[in-house]
């Protein structure tokens, strides 16, 4: 496979204070819309209505992209940790009715 080189961007690409774009306005949406789904101790207190700058959208683009890991990395554990406690125990069969409504 051949190599493509890419050009690094201008040191003018990146300014914090640039009023926030069309792309950053829906990537922030995106991302609000996944963090509703959080668990409530891993949501940003960041108000998404009062984000004007690149610098505010990267801000809280990097918080929740964090939060997002987070949470993901602690259900991880908390599933192994399950796991070892169950792995000792005998296996036995759910008590109560199969499938249907049972009238």
């Amino acid at each position: 496979m051949a190599i493509i080189p890419v050009p690094r961007p201008s040191k003018k690409a990146w300014n914090p204070d640039r009023p926030v774009n069309a792309l950053l306005v829906a990537q922030v949406a995106h991302l609000q819309h996944a963090e509703r789904r959080l668990p409530l101790g891993y949501r940003s207190k960041i108000y998404t209505r009062a984000i004007r700058t690149e610098g505010e959208a990267a801000q809280y683009i990097r918080e929740v992209t964090e939060a997002v890991h987070n949470a993901h990395a602690d259900a991880r554990a908390d599933r192994a940790k399950h796991a070892r406690v169950a792995k000792g125990r005998s296996k036995t069969k759910a008590k109560g009715r199969k499938g249907g409504r049972g009238r």
